[in-house]
């Protein structure tokens, strides 16, 4: 159980559209920031994250693209059967796609639906030319006896078909569709082959150009990697399926570095030892980051260049090897994701920043406000 589950977040504090859209000449870091120091919290602006860090910190992103991964179809080989919304997740080694069906809400949304059977053909958009009707066959379940996500063949490839007649993945907590640029980062890179994000690794939405730059100014350094989610239906809190990553080996060495610097610095008892450890922190930007730094870590800690696939889940059992800190997005009590937080910050500290989120009126989701949770003060 989640050290959360009894907690009650209001449907009101759902944020319904982003945060430069709730009043004019506002921006994307106009989101509140709250900093936990393990159970000390304090209350902030995004914009002042920089003052919240310290110079020789790395801040490790997501470079994923968001997808368009919502197409409407209908289901049957005519095409005449009942109107469905698939969500398109994960392309798989063997060119099919993960997907999961969903039903139209009547309000723009949608609902869950049952899954499968295997054989289920569903008439897209976009054929062979994208000018006729594509079909995809679901083949059968991502995981044996799971009923939501399944694996689909489609006679057309499907990043063209996304990119012609998809849109973003919406969620009945929000207003209205958006636009796909809304769901994009600042550390967006389109992948080659097409592949992104079924959503967004919304914590690094609230970050501009200029706040990076800022950061970059006062010696905080980005470590780039990917990691391509998954979708992640608001009602079904699974712990995360297999996703691809890539691990450069760039990245790998900056963060090697600024961990054995700081250790360093820690042991060291001369001024300059002691500069350095006031930096030195691995701080993810997002859960998808500590999945593929934590997979790419061996036992000891040493962050390896890596790409392929992760099947790892981060609990307070397996605990972090790598993280120091974590900027994430506010999850709902019931959330995988949360264990992944008591791993990094502890269940006390987990449980008071929530509480206190709630009576200081956060916002949930991935228009929402930031936490940002990191080790309690050095003690030097």
């Amino acid at each position: 159980m989640s050290v959360l589950e009894t907690l009650r977040v209001p449907a009101e504090l759902s944020a319904r559209v982003p945060a430069e859209q709730r009043a004019p000449g506002r921006g994307r870091d106009d989101v509140r920031l709250m900093v936990s120091r393990g159970t000390a919290v304090s209350h902030h602006t995004f914009r002042e994250l920089p003052g919240q860090l310290r110079a020789g910190d790395v801040l490790v992103v997501n470079t994923s693209t968001t997808l368009a991964a919502a197409v409407t179809g209908r289901l049957g080989a005519d095409g005449g059967g009942e109107k469905v919304v698939v969500h398109f997740s994960t392309r798989g080694e063997d060119g099919r796609w993960a997907v999961e069906l969903r039903e139209p809400d009547g309000r723009g949304s949608t609902r869950p639906r049952p899954g499968g059977p295997e054989g289920t053909v569903v008439r897209l958009p976009g054929g062979p030319a994208l000018g006729g009707a594509a079909r995809l066959v679901l083949t059968e379940p991502l995981a044996p006896g799971a009923a939501r996500l399944w694996w689909a063949r489609v006679d057309t490839p499907v990043p063209a078909l996304l990119a012609r007649y998809g849109r973003p993945i919406r969620y009945g907590y929000t207003e209205r569709d958006q636009p796909l640029s809304a769901y994009q980062t600042v550390f967006s890179l389109p992948s080659p082959d097409g592949a992104g994000s079924a959503e967004m690794p919304s914590a690094g939405r609230p970050f501009t150009a200029r706040l990076v730059a800022e950061l970059v100014s006062r010696g905080i350094r980005f470590a780039p990697l990917t990691l391509h989610t998954g979708v992640a239906s608001a009602e079904a809190h699974e712990p995360p399926y297999p996703e691809r990553f890539e691990v450069p080996a760039a990245t790998a060495r900056l963060v090697n570095a600024a961990r054995a610097g700081s250790r360093e610095g820690s042991r060291s008892e001369s001024p300059a030892g002691r500069r350095r450890a006031t930096g030195g922190r691995v701080i993810a930007v997002g859960t998808t980051a500590v999945r593929a730094l934590e997979s790419a870590a061996a036992d000891g800690g040493e962050v390896r260049a890596s790409s392929g696939w992760t099947d790892l889940v981060v609990t307070p059992a397996r605990g972090v090897r790598v993280v120091d800190g974590l900027l994430t997005g506010l999850h709902e009590p019931r959330a995988s994701h949360l264990l992944m937080l008591e791993a990094i910050a502890g269940r006390a500290a987990l449980h008071r920043a929530y509480t206190e989120a709630v009576q200081e009126l956060y916002l949930w989701h991935e228009f929402g406000d930031v936490h940002l949770l990191l080790p309690d003060e050095d003690p030097h």
